[in-house]
């Protein structure tokens, strides 16, 4: 059930969870290496942010979850700048444990909400 379940799965979170103007889709994608992350309004279409663990080079070394972690940091640090403050989080199919976890607990950590 692998890739197939975890696209059942988006497909059904995506039928709830929309990104708005004010209040933007914060989308999650974990790789076997790294953990992606994008803020995307689905109104038009558009991602307003995006980071990757690929951009976070200070932290070489670390496990994948500390790595999460500090990707959460640093994407809510950006969108706070960009003035995006509340966001609707997007898990993709993925169970809330993890690196999955740990991204949105570091976005809360900077101040968004969701």
């Amino acid at each position: 059930m692998g890739f197939i379940g975890r696209k059942r799965r988006h497909i059904r979170v995506r039928k709830k969870i929309s990104g708005t103007p004010d209040r933007p889709r914060l989308c999650v994608f974990r790789s076997n290496r790294h953990i992606y992350a994008q803020f995307i309004d689905d109104t038009k279409q558009r991602v307003l942010l995006g980071a990757s663990s690929l951009q976070l080079k200070r932290i070489k070394g670390k496990n994948k979850v500390a790595v999460a972690y500090e990707l959460g940091k640093y994407i809510g640090k950006l969108a706070l700048e960009k003035g995006i403050e509340k966001v609707a989080f997007d898990r993709a199919g993925y169970k809330y444990h993890g690196r999955v976890k740990a991204l949105a607990d570091g976005a809360r950590e900077a101040g968004l909400k969701f």
